[in-house]
């Protein structure tokens, strides 16, 4: 790519000759003066090199030394080195967005392996190729039973992931679809399309699915499956998570990428992207997107799903992430997971802190009497010691990535 070069004194004067003005402040002329920026009050320039040590010396104000306790959606999980070198790659490399038929070979191929591997871990028959996080993924799945069903209401548990919350009401209001909000599943519930459960949920419980006389929506951890039942064996007909915890840095809390699984027979009601298998006209494997009645560049308004893109490239890091840590090594970082939250859960009961929780898996809810000088006192020891739920609840998550010292330091520091 050329270097861009700014307009000559010339250049300037031919385009406000074209315009009709005198002068390029002419063209602001509609803004009123008082709202008007005169001058940017920009610094000098500065060499590479200068500019490097600036952004050297910035890059040290962040607190990147700190024992990390919190979850709520976004975990600090380890990432094998050779997952951004292999994405990296060129055959991974495409002119089009994951949603045009034109993508790479290796991206499709990549999207294959990726749902094949969600739909093993669920147990449901068939997945897509990711959305853009789980919060979408639980707004596309009440949309699907919606149409599935030909109902417009639908019954959610209060305990999922707030921010999953607040995306379902946007999605429900624009559809004109009744949400009611439930702590636990009413007796009846045929009138519904759909249950939408969350488990573990947002305070870490693992809560067993009601049986239900409508669909059945999980949403879930994807590495909680590397222990527990896959949402399959207690009846789910969608199942919906994020797929963060598989290879994918924290990054501030985004981006990440969704997943979508359901059973074959609402195969074409699933939104997002499939990529199918087949062979081409020399007789050779390819692979290429399937079932694409669903996108808007089919059926525009119509279309089954208005996810214009997707988050191919996370899902690829997912892909990569299970087949380098593989059954063993997957299974292997959901039991530390466990383990290592379940240690500090007995460890602070013996400091007289209570865990709220019946049953979790890496994640649990604990009452303190402050949880702002409980959470202050942990910073001061270079701790982030988890989410304020409230003044005396706080959420906190322990991953494969804390030691037993770092552990040790929580429960000796409150």
């Amino acid at each position: 790519m050329n270097n861009f070069l700014v307009h000559n004194e010339e250049t300037v004067c031919e385009m406000c000759k074209a315009a009709g003005v005198e002068r390029v402040e002419d063209l602001f002329g509609q803004i009123p003066a008082d709202v008007r920026m005169e001058k940017l009050d920009l610094a000098d320039g500065l060499s590479e090199l200068e500019v490097r040590n600036v952004i050297k010396s910035l890059a040290n104000k962040n607190k990147s030394d700190y024992a990390i306790f919190a979850g709520g959606g976004i975990y600090n999980k380890y990432v094998p080195a050779c997952i951004a070198q292999v994405a990296g790659r060129f055959e991974f490399t495409t002119a089009y967005t994951p949603y045009q038929p034109e993508i790479s070979q290796g991206t499709l191929q990549v999207m294959y392996e990726f749902q094949t591997m969600i739909c093993r871990l669920t147990g449901m028959d068939v997945a897509n190729a990711t959305v853009y996080d789980a919060g979408t993924a639980c707004a596309e799945a009440i949309l699907m039973a919606c149409r599935i069903s030909k109902k417009h209401k639908v019954c959610v548990f209060n305990s999922i992931n707030p921010e999953y919350k607040q995306v379902i009401k946007t999605y429900t209001y624009s559809q004109a679809i009744e949400v009611d909000w439930v702590d636990e599943v009413p007796q009846n519930t045929s009138d519904y399309a759909c249950v939408l459960v969350q488990t573990p949920d947002y305070y870490g419980e693992i809560i067993t699915p009601p049986a239900a006389d409508c669909l059945l929506v999980v949403c879930c951890d994807i590495s909680t499956l590397s222990i527990l039942k896959p949402p399959s064996e207690y009846g789910a007909d969608i199942v919906v998570g994020d797929v963060q915890t598989l290879g994918v840095p924290m990054n501030y809390g985004g981006p990440s990428a969704g997943f979508m699984a359901c059973r074959e027979k609402y195969m074409r009601q699933l939104p997002g992207r499939l990529s199918g298998r087949t062979v081409d006209a020399d007789g050779n494997q390819a692979f290429c997107l399937t079932i694409q009645t669903r996108e808007q560049h089919i059926k525009r308004e119509k279309a089954t799903s208005n996810i214009c893109s997707n988050q191919a490239l996370i899902g690829l890091c997912a892909a990569l992430y299970l087949s380098v840590t593989g059954e063993k090594g997957f299974k292997q970082a959901g039991a530390l997971s466990a383990i290592n939250a379940h240690n500090l859960s007995e460890k602070l009961k013996t400091k007289g802190i209570k865990t709220l929780n019946k049953n979790f898996f890496n994640e649990f809810t604990i009452e303190v009497a402050d949880s702002d000088k409980f959470l202050a006192k942990l910073r001061e020891n270079k701790i982030i010691g988890g989410i304020k739920l409230d003044e005396h609840r706080i959420l906190v998550a322990a991953t494969e990535m804390n030691s037993d010292d770092e552990i040790d330091k929580y429960v000796q520091c409150v």
